[in-house]
C-alpha cells in the first residue's frame, strides 16, 4: 500500500532525541505501525499481537531482551506489561543513550498505567490520529467531512466504507473493550455510542443518557471514560478564568473521526450529510478535531475549550496557548451574516486571534479573519512559531 508521508515525522524523531523512550498512542488503524516501519527503517519491529513474540519474552525474558535492547519498536506494547519494568532496568543502565525503544499501543488504559509506573521521566508520549487535512488527497477532502480520515479507508477511495466501520466496530467491542473493562451488556453500550453520535458537538449530559438507556450515572461516567481511553471520542471543556470551574462543568462531545459518526447515524451520501439534520455539528465536529490532531501531532501542548455565558452566548472554540489564544467560530455556511461574527467582537480580547471558519472566501472584518477551512489548515507555520516561542 502507498505510504502519504504524514504531519507527524517530525514530532516523532524530536522526541527520540529527547528521551530513552517514546510512547506512540492512537485508535487502532490510525497508523502507527506502518508510520514507524516506514521512518526507522533501520530499527527492528516487534509486534505484540503476534501470540509468538509474546510467548518468546514470557518463556525467556533473557535472551528476549539480548535481541531486542536497541532500536526497536514494540508494538501493541500494552499486551505485555511486565516488558515496561524491563525496559525501564535497560534505559537506566545507559541514561545517555537516546531513542532506542518506541512503543506503540491503541488504548490509553493499560499502556499509560504501565508508562507513569515504569518509565516516568524516561518516556516521551506522542498520539498518531487518522489522516489529518494535509495527509489527504485533495479529491478526497470533502467526502472525508462525512466518511473519515482512517488510512486504509482513504487510500482505498472509501471502498465499501460502511462495510469497514461495521468490522471497526464489532472488533473494537468484542476485543478492545475485553481487554480494557467489564462493560456488562454490550447492546446497552453500543446504544450509548449511537446516542453520542447523534448528539455530536452538543454539551454533554449524563442524566439524559442515563435515563434514556436506564443505567447509573457513575456507569455513564466509566463508559465515557472507556471511550476517549480507546480514542473513541474527546469531550472539550468549557473555559472559565477560574480552573475550578473548567473540571466541574459539561463538557461537549466530539468523536476523533466523523466517518464513525457518519455510520453510526446512517449517513451514506454526501447529500444525506449535506441536506441532514446533522449537517451543521458534523461539520463542526470535523473542524475541531482537525484542530486537534494538528495540535496533537506538533505536539504544542495547547488546550482546547468552548466558550458559554450564563445567557447562552457561545464561541465553539478557543485554542489556548498560555501565552496567547485563538477564538473561533465555526459555520457550515458559505455566505457571511453580522449574527456570526457578535460574540467574537463581545468577548475575544483585542490581543488574541479571532476566526470566522466557513465555506465561504476569504476576509477580514474588525480584526476578525474570515476564513475557508482550508485557508486556516494552512496556518501550520503559525502553530510551529507559537510552539518555539
Amino acid at each position: 500500500m502507498i505510504y502519504r508521508p504524514r504531519c507527524i515525522e517530525q514530532t516523532v524523531k524530536r522526541f527520540l532525541n529527547a528521551f530513552p523512550v517514546v510512547g506512540i498512542t492512537g485508535p487502532r488503524q490510525s497508523g502507527k505501525s506502518t508510520l514507524l516501519i516506514h521512518l526507522l527503517k533501520d530499527f527492528q519491529y516487534v509486534t505484540f499481537d503476534d501470540e509468538k513474540n509474546i510467548q518468546f519474552f514470557e518463556d525467556d525474558p533473557a535472551s528476549f531482551l539480548e535481541k531486542y535492547s536497541k532500536k526497536v519498536i514494540f508494538d501493541e506494547v500494552q499486551r505485555v506489561p511486565k516488558l515496561f519494568q524491563a525496559i525501564k532496568l535497560l534505559v537506566d543502565k545507559n541514561r545517555s543513550s537516546y531513542g532506542n525503544f518506541v512503543l506503540t499501543g491503541s488504548t490509553q488504559f493499560a499502556f499509560l498505567k504501565s508508562a507513569s509506573e515504569s518509565l516516568a521521566g524516561r518516556i516521551g508520549l506522542i498520539s498518531l490520529l487518522p489522516f489529518q487535512y494535509h495527509e489527504m488527497p485533495k479529491s478526497l477532502v470533502e467526502e472525508s467531512i462525512f466518511k473519515g480520515s482512517y488510512p486504509e479507508l482513504v487510500l482505498r477511495d472509501y471502498l465499501e466504507s460502511s462495510l469497514w466501520y461495521s468490522s471497526y466496530v464489532n472488533t473494537y467491542l468484542q476485543k478492545d473493550l475485553r481487554a480494557l473493562a467489564n462493560i456488562g451488556d454490550i447492546r446497552d453500550f453500543r446504544r450509548f455510542v449511537q446516542l453520542l453520535a447523534a448528539q455530536v458537538s452538543q454539551v454533554l449530559d449524563m442524566t439524559h443518557y442515563a435515563r434514556n438507556i436506564g443505567v447509573s450515572v457513575p456507569t455513564i461516567k466509566r463508559w465515557l471514560s472507556i471511550l476517549e481511553a480507546s480514542y473513541i471520542l474527546f469531550l472539550v471543556p468549557p473555559y472559565f478564568n477560574n480552573m475550578g470551574k473548567r473540571i466541574i462543568k459539561s463538557p461537549k462531545i466530539y468523536f476523533y473521526d466523523t466517518g464513525l459518526v457518519s455510520y453510526l447515524t446512517g449517513i451514506e451520501t454526501f447529500n444525506q450529510y449535506d441536506k441532514g439534520p446533522l449537517a451543521g455539528p458534523l461539520f463542526e465536529n470535523y473542524v475541531i478535531s482537525e484542530i486537534y490532531k494538528r495540535e496533537l501531532h506538533l505536539a504544542t501542548d495547547a488546550q482546547l475549550y468552548y466558550f458559554r455565558t450564563q445567557d447562552q452566548a457561545e464561541i465553539d472554540l478557543i485554542v489556548d496557548r498560555k501565552n496567547k489564544q485563538e477564538w473561533i467560530e465555526i459555520k457550515k455556511s458559505s455566505s457571511i451574516k453580522p449574527s456570526m461574527l457578535r460574540h467574537l467582537k463581545m468577548y475575544a480580547k483585542e490581543e488574541d486571534s479571532s476566526y470566522l471558519i466557513y465555506q465561504g472566501k476569504e476576509d477580514l472584518h474588525k480584526g476578525i479573519k474570515i476564513l475557508p477551512l482550508e485557508k486556516y489548515l494552512s496556518y501550520d507555520s503559525q502553530v510551529n512559531k507559537a510552539h518555539e516561542a
